[in-house]
């Protein structure tokens, strides 16, 4: 028996099958994005160096993060569309679980970089050129603001648009923040606040990406995803009429946007198509769960090498 989302085999095994890409539509926004980032990045690190300005450099490191994150969100959308080949039995979902471990890593290792030039510069303060970081920070604020208003009419309906429209929204803030900064130097002539702004926009950036690092690393081991309790789904599976008993039970994210479940089912009535299917769309729409693989056993007697909790 098949339907649009929902599919049941009679040797136990029921799924169902769900997607949260971006939609083909939003591909020009993300070139769009991206063009723009690339092209601010390029501006913003060649005047951060020439007006010896370290904020502009640590906003120009945090926009170039802005290029790989858009670039992850587009390059996500079009993997995650590929059909399911012999090797890859997934398709390619899980690459953006890997991009987003990458991009973590890389940016707090710039991170680092500026941050340890910051506190160099605190004794060695150099002169910066105030008026030249509000202009180029005002551009940034420009783009920034462009490339969330491409977005801004997906964000309701798509986790991928919503993060990048978050995002650049949000560097809009840091750009108007350098833009202070900056007119602050040049009406004071305190050097000293240009590390300091550049050490503020470090820790910012640090303490956003610490999350996506935590959330990256753990769904590279396959741990259950944020927002999921593992313990209300085995209830919720054990609660299933007809049901004695759950065992190897299992949830993971297939990739950054769609989790799997499979488990074993002690039933012994035994089972039928509509049992599965039901049981898979309560799980699809209680928890967002869009991949669910159940085998059901009739006796809780017969031997299973997997009934203990503790087996893998």
């Amino acid at each position: 028996m098949t339907g649009h989302a929902d599919h049941a085999s009679r040797d136990g095994g029921g799924h169902e099958h769900g997607h949260a890409h971006a939609p083909a539509n939003f591909g020009k926004a993300f070139a769009v994005g991206i063009g723009l980032n690339v092209a601010f990045v390029l501006i913003e690190g060649v005047y951060g160096v020439l007006s010896n300005s370290l904020a502009l450099v640590a906003d120009a490191g945090h926009n170039l993060s802005d290029v790989l994150g858009l670039a992850v969100a587009w390059a996500a959308a079009v993997l995650g569309k590929r059909a399911p080949t012999p090797r890859y039995t997934y398709g390619m979902k899980g690459s953006s679980i890997l991009a987003a471990l990458f991009n973590a890593v890389i940016l707090l290792v710039a991170m680092g970089a500026i941050a340890w030039e910051a506190v160099r510069r605190f004794g060695e303060p150099a002169p910066v050129a105030g008026t030249t970081v509000m202009v180029v920070a005002g551009i940034g604020i420009l783009i920034n603001g462009i490339t969330a208003w491409l977005f801004a009419s997906g964000r309701e309906g798509d986790l991928n648009v919503k993060g990048a429209f978050l995002h650049m929204a949000a560097d809009a803030a840091v750009s108007a923040g350098v833009v202070v900064a900056g007119l602050l130097i040049a009406l004071t002539g305190w050097r000293w606040l240009d590390p300091v702004t550049s050490l503020l926009i470090a820790a910012a950036v640090v303490w956003s990406t610490w999350g996506l690092l935590r959330d990256s690393v753990r769904m590279s081991l396959a741990a259950v995803p944020p927002g999921i309790d593992p313990d209300a789904v085995r209830a919720h599976l054990r609660g299933l009429e007809g049901v004695t008993a759950v065992h190897d039970f299992h949830v993971w994210p297939m990739s950054t946007t769609e989790v799997a479940l499979t488990s074993h089912l002690v039933r012994p009535d035994g089972t039928d198509d509509a049992f599965l299917i039901r049981a898979a769309r309560e799980l699809r729409d209680r928890f967002g769960i869009v991949h669910v693989t159940l085998q059901v056993e009739t006796s809780e007697a017969t031997a299973c090498a997997l009934a203990p909790d503790g087996v893998v």
